[in-house]
């Protein structure tokens, strides 16, 4: 059963549409002026608001933009007597769902009313879904380390400079570079990952810039490459300190003029793409060798941000402890375990080279294979294996 908040100063309309929308198995709540309507919808939750526009004392037009200001994702349909095209375009601008002209079409209205309800229902689905994902890149900790790297995404990530992503491997790079793109205004659009290092040197420029029919042996089709596949959002090229020089050199125009070519063709595609870039490697050493191009580290380098080791940051063990209990433990369907203050203390006096990525799969082990509590004595049993 959906909620309809109806907004009319005319009795005859609001008692109408009350039956009209009562019979079809809604329930609704009316109003017979704006200020009465704003003062139900801060009470009460709807799913759609129906909204006249010629109202005495505040007018339809007002309303709406409060109702916006309230809740941007309630639909508001406006209705009026008095309406041209002006009219509708401007509601439709302030964020009406649609405007409908009197004498209403009921048929219309409740067609209208029905997509409005689902759209809603879409966009609380996205939302749901999107703050799952966020839970599953959370960034877990309050050392200083670790909410300087905070601080930094939160000032960098609204903008579009390009950032380059350093640190160990098992550091938790991906996570700093999904932060980046969750926090900006490209967020709705697409993050495209390409791991520079578990791509042939030769099939590189065909995974990033794509390729045409024919362009080589098995190039049986047209297919897009990266950068087109991510256009309007995020590009996150990780282990770019293993692309080859040739593909360096095609990233590099790309950054510059935002244009890519697909391997065999001559053809300009125009992309607007954010570039983020992460590596284990010392870049600085990698142009001293020739291994790595100078003026791609520049571009590449607009942010630097550094992602602590674990071993940097052993005070956010406690928090990365508890955070994996109940991630794993949610996973496996089983209580969570409890870690006594050895465990924890040992855990913290363990060198972590593999970083957060062994952090998870020692807790991991821990889980399966101790009792409902872990002590000391057990992590310093289970928490590096002898082989």
């Amino acid at each position: 059963m959906s909620k309809i908040l109806v907004v009319d100063d005319q009795k005859s309309i609001r008692n109408t549409l009350k039956e009209i929308l009562e019979y079809e198995k809604n329930e609704v709540i009316t109003a017979e002026n704006g200020m009465e309507g704003l003062r139900f919808f801060e009470k009460e939750k709807f799913d759609v608001v129906l909204c006249d526009i010629k109202m005495p004392e505040m007018d339809g037009i007002e309303v709406l933009q409060k109702l916006m200001e309230r809740d941007p994702e309630t639909p508001v349909i406006m209705i009026s007597g008095h309406g041209n095209i002006d009219t509708a375009v401007d509601a439709i601008k302030k964020g009406a769902y649609d405007f409908i002209e009197k004498p209403l079409d009921l048929n219309r209205l409740l067609v209208t009313i029905r997509n409005a309800i689902e759209r809603k229902d879409l966009v609380v689905e996205t939302t749901v879904l999107r703050r799952k994902v966020s839970k599953t890149y959370e960034m877990i900790g309050e050392s200083a380390a670790i909410t300087a790297v905070k601080q930094m995404i939160e000032k960098v990530a609204p903008t579009d400079a390009r950032v380059l992503i350093t640190g160990s491997n098992g550091t938790g790079k991906e996570l700093v570079a999904r932060w980046l793109h969750e926090r900006s205004h490209r967020a709705a659009m697409p993050f495209v990952e390409v791991n520079c290092a578990a791509i042939p040197s030769e099939l590189i420029e065909s995974e990033l810039f794509g390729h045409e029919k024919g362009a080589f042996t098995s190039a049986v089709k047209q297919r897009k490459g990266k950068f087109e596949q991510a256009d309007g959002g995020t590009l996150f090229l990780d282990e770019i300190g293993d692309m080859s020089m040739a593909a360096q050199a095609k990233v590099l125009r790309a950054l510059q003029e935002n244009v890519i070519s697909r391997v065999g063709s001559d053809k300009d595609i125009k992309v607007d793409v954010r570039v983020l870039a992460a590596t284990n490697k010392n870049l600085q050493e990698e142009i001293k060798n020739g291994n790595f191009r100078e003026d791609l580290y520049h571009r590449l380098s607009v942010i630097p941000i550094h992602v602590p080791s674990l071993s940097e940051r052993k005070e956010d063990i406690p928090l990365l402890t508890a955070h994996f209990n109940t991630m794993i433990c949610n996973e496996l369907g089983i209580a969570e375990k409890k870690f006594d203050d050895s465990a924890i203390a040992a855990l913290q006096e363990l060198d972590w080279t593999g970083n957060i990525r062994e952090f998870r799969n020692v807790i991991e082990r821990l889980i399966i294979l101790c009792n409902q509590e872990v002590t000391g004595k057990e992590v310093k049993a289970y928490a590096i294996p002898v082989w």
